[in-house]
């Protein structure tokens, strides 16, 4: 008689969860917990970042039209960035004392697909805002914008113009559906066996069902990381490990993928 396979049942769809708005408190401070408890690999990850944005101010120095929308896109891209020190987070859950750096590197030399094809994704994003963004202050704004100064006089507080109202509503439209395809998807890429497009959808998902706390997220996500570029962006050698850290936590808790099996 031939042998018959044994039938493994499909593994279950994550399902997502609805939160208050105050959960996102929780998420802070967990993430400032686990960059307490293990703060080398989140501190450099964090100097990365901050080097980065020194050598796009350099390089844009007097090219201020570009440099804002640099530093805009350099947001949609930050959660790749990131992936690392999720794995830190994660292995903190499960009962480690504290995580190499190597450790948090390791998802890299993997060379995982999904990674690499979403960073590409939201690297073209974050590029296409970049253009998007000089197009419209190069051509629309009243003086040429060279400096920091040129953006406030020239396209912030122009009470003749609606540039900057246009600059803002633009950047959300574009900003917003990079933001709910990716919100979740890349800590669950790390977290469990899962493709690319259902990870976006339970990334939507989770978005629709928690539309006013993630709207929320978002906000604080964007202020931190603004302010933390204020003190010549040495804030964000803190502030990129701190929120990182906070979204794994925020994956945690909007996502239940026990269903699918484990990453690593």
């Amino acid at each position: 008689m031939p042998h018959r396979p044994i039938d493994h049942p499909d593994p279950r769809p994550p399902s997502v969860r609805s939160l208050a708005p105050t959960q996102l408190v929780s998420w802070l401070v967990r993430g400032w917990t686990d960059l307490m408890r293990c703060p080398l690999p989140g501190l450099l990850h964090g100097a990365a970042a901050a080097a980065f944005g020194t050598l796009l101010w350099w390089l844009a120095r007097g090219h201020f039209w570009l440099l804002a929308g640099a530093f805009s896109g350099f947001l949609l891209v930050a959660p790749v960035v990131a992936t690392g020190l999720y794995v830190v987070s994660r292995d903190l859950e499960r009962g480690a004392s504290c995580v190499g750096l190597a450790r948090s590197l390791a998802i890299w030399r993997s060379r995982d697909a999904r990674l690499v094809g979403f960073g590409l994704l939201l690297a073209l994003a974050g590029t296409g805002w970049v253009l998007t963004s000089a197009s419209l202050i190069t051509g629309f704004a009243a003086a040429p914008v060279n400096r920091p100064a040129d953006f406030i006089r020239i396209v912030m507080l122009d009470d003749r113009s609606w540039l900057f109202e246009a600059w803002l509503a633009l950047g959300g439209v574009l900003a917003a559906p990079v933001f709910a395809s990716s919100v979740v998807a890349l800590p669950l890429f790390l977290d469990r066996h899962i493709g690319v497009r259902a990870a976006v959808l339970v990334s939507w998902r989770a978005v629709l069902a928690n539309p006013v706390t993630l709207a929320c997220w978002a906000l604080c996500l964007i202020g931190i990381t603004l302010l933390a570029m204020a003190p010549l962006l040495l804030g964000l050698v803190v502030a990129v490990p701190w929120l990182a850290h906070a979204s794994w936590h925020a994956y945690r808790d909007l996502v239940d993928a026990g269903g699918l099996p484990p990453r690593l």
